[in-house]
């Protein structure tokens, strides 16, 4: 596989397993090792980006909470302590290699949210400009089960499709992914190389294995299909060694995705990589014909809407059998789409009493599910 200094700009996550040591907390040696690996890429000219767990981790240790499950305002509380312990531990990591830092904290609207996604992008990118190496993490002190991410495998994967990145290292507590769990299965086969992410490479995910970790190779293969269908090559490798980056570089076992042949640009990345549709439509298999074909998604099509969303909304698209095939920005509110599935597009605004859209996703709105089935236009592409 290619030198991590072959990619132009890389996100790094790291878990808070291999930040923090539940009874010494920090692990300095471990970040500063780190710090130096990134100083190394940076001195060749790529940017690297930083999705660091760790601030609920860091800040239990700090107020002594390791001892037992958090309520959610303890865990809000155990992030607002560590935020600030982890801000100031990066910076003067990174000030030793003579790089700048910046800390951004998000939440789950700030990608979901086409003009917050947008925000976030123009700040990071700025930082970068400035020379500055941007520390990203879940704001976990106002993020409330309804809304967070549950893990930091799929905010890097959305950092590094809204920063077109061409490279996601996922720093994990094991080295890859393997045909079973490795602690389960001795007989479990490692995979170094992954071209596309399908239902039996899926198959192959187990749990979380870290008490601090809220992920495991089900997110970080739910990173990896956000990551690729946008364009970026992903891997996976284990980070508890010291400079883990280098250790890629060494040749040390890691798991490598590739990103798709044809991948989704700009305003469609942004809709592939939401992460939970507002609601699920259900096509049928003539509907399924016209999509793979590129085609809008019209009402005649659907079988069944469920969930609550309004227009404008991300909604997956099932096909029959309940596979989700695409995902698009739903042109009507669920109430209405509830009311016109199945209909013809000249019986529609008798039912609704107005003149409506034809499609209910339209295809300029929507992105199929496998990047080599996106019929994406020429505009995309560049």
């Amino acid at each position: 596989m290619k030198k991590l200094s072959s990619f132009r700009r890389i996100t790094v996550k790291i878990g808070s397993a291999l930040l923090v040591d539940r009874a010494k907390g920090l692990k300095r040696d471990w970040l500063a090792s780190l710090a130096d690996d990134i100083g190394t890429l940076a001195a060749t000219g790529a940017e690297v980006l930083v999705v660091s767990s760790g601030a609920i981790a860091l800040g239990r240790t700090v107020l002594g909470l390791q001892s037992r499950t958090l309520r959610l305002e303890e865990s809000q509380a155990a992030a607002a302590v560590g935020q600030i312990e982890l801000a100031g531990a990066w910076a003067e990591a990174l000030a030793r290699r003579n790089l700048k830092s910046g800390q951004v904290l998000v939440t789950l609207g700030d990608t979901e949210e086409r003009r917050r996604y947008l925000n976030a992008r123009a700040t990071i990118s700025t930082l970068l400009k400035l020379g500055a190496v941007p520390v990203i993490n879940e704001n976990d002190t106002v993020a409330t089960s309804e809304i967070r991410y549950g893990d930091n495998d799929r905010l890097a994967a959305r950092v590094a499709t809204m920063m077109g990145a061409d490279l996601l290292v996922l720093l994990s507590d094991i080295d890859g992914l393997y045909t079973a769990p490795p602690a389960l299965d001795p007989n479990a086969r490692f995979i170094p190389r992954v071209e596309r992410i399908t239902p039996e490479i899926e198959a192959m995910a187990g749990a979380a294995a870290s008490e601090f970790s809220r992920g495991g190779m089900r997110t970080k293969l739910d990173a990896g299909k956000i990551a690729t269908i946008a364009g970026t090559t992903m891997v996976i490798t284990a980070g508890d060694r010291l400079n883990p980056l280098a250790a890629i570089d060494a040749g040390e076992r890691a798991t490598w995705f590739d990103a798709a042949p044809v991948p989704v640009r700009g305003y469609k990345t942004w809709i592939a990589g939401n992460l939970e549709p507002a609601g699920r439509i259900t096509v049928d298999a003539g509907a399924v014909r016209a999509l793979k074909s590129g085609k809008s998604l019209l009402p005649a099509g659907v079988t069944l809407v469920s969930g609550s969303f309004a227009r404008g909304d991300t909604v997956a698209i099932l096909d029959p059998a309940g596979h989700e095939i695409a995902r698009g920005l739903v042109a009507y509110d669920a109430p209405d789409a509830v009311r016109i599935a199945g209909l013809k597009t000249a019986e529609i605004e008798a039912v609704l009493g107005y003149e409506a859209r034809s499609a209910m996703v339209h295809r300029d709105d929507m992105v199929m599910a496998r990047a080599s089935e996106v019929e994406v236009d020429h505009a995309e592409r560049a």
